[in-house]
């Protein structure tokens, strides 16, 4: 029987990040309640410039992390920007596929690799519990048909995606999934919250591995507290810690993108074989 081989990418350069520790924590439980032999691998991407190759793995999720998506002459740099499109093309010729899951910050650093928009700091740090909205397309993809529409997701990050090139997202195939919240009182263009790479590539500004507990690790961290407080008011801080258990947020989203991901990627992995 095939060994269903995970990489899971650590983008915190060395950061303390309740995210990986839950990305983890989610292979793990795929892996227990699997059949087949799933082995799962984890890379120190940008602290120890560890990176996965290509032909050793079926799987690939990349997780969020701090700092500047754009390039700042790193080594790691350029073997992530391989790496992505070393996916990708396997992809376009090859029936045997990788599938790749982009989360946060890597999610921005494949957004501007592929020069899908414009990826940019925003004005003041977003962190809280969220209405992620779909697009037309997001609302018929299969990681996201079983959400609400709007959806609440874990939002963590400095920097946005505004301002999408469609006739890249065209000539590459890419679709955009999901959108930030409407808020008509303020001019300002809604960030890209997902996008459809491809078949086998999907990625979330968000952090879809978010779980309670550790969002309230994260909110007991003063940064983050104050972040908060200042972009939404002390109303709002207090009604996310409230919504934290709630079945139908981030409970909900935690439970349906990566574990489906995960399914969805063992049961075409394993396909050629049942053929």
């Amino acid at each position: 029987m095939k060994e269903i081989r995970i990489a899971l990418l650590d983008m915190n350069n060395n950061k303390k990040n309740q995210g990986f520790k839950n990305i983890r924590e989610i292979s793990e439980s795929f892996k227990a309640n699997s059949e087949e032999q799933i082995s799962i691998t984890t890379f120190d991407i940008r602290h120890l410039n560890e990176m996965p190759k290509l032909e050793d793995f079926d799987i690939f999720i990349s997780s969020g992390g701090p700092g500047n998506p754009h390039r700042e002459g790193h080594e790691w740099e350029e073997k992530f920007a391989n790496l992505l499109d070393g996916v990708f093309n396997h992809n376009q010729n090859s029936a045997d596929k990788k599938y790749m899951f982009l989360i946060c910050h890597s999610f921005q650093i494949a957004s501007i690799h592929w020069e899908l928009g414009n990826i940019c700091e925003r004005k003041s740090y977003s962190f809280g519990v969220m209405p992620v909205h779909k697009s037309e397309e997001g609302e018929h993809d299969f990681l996201l048909k079983n959400l609400p529409d709007p959806f609440y997701a874990v939002d963590s990050r400095a920097y946005q995606f505004i301002e999408p090139n469609q006739q890249r997202f065209d000539e590459l195939g890419m679709k955009i999934m999901a959108l930030e919240k409407f808020r008509p009182h303020i001019n300002l263009e809604r960030a890209v919250m997902a996008i459809r790479f491809s078949e086998e590539i999907f990625g979330t500004q968000f952090h879809p591995e978010a779980n309670p507990e550790g969002m309230l690790e994260n909110l007991k961290d003063e940064e983050n507290k104050l972040a908060m407080i200042e972009n939404y008011g002390i109303e709002k801080y207090l009604e996310t810690l409230d919504r934290m258990d709630d079945e139908d947020k981030i409970k909900l989203t935690q439970a349906q993108i990566l574990p489906r991901f995960l399914e969805d990627a063992k049961q075409k992995i394993l396909q050629p074989e049942t053929v």
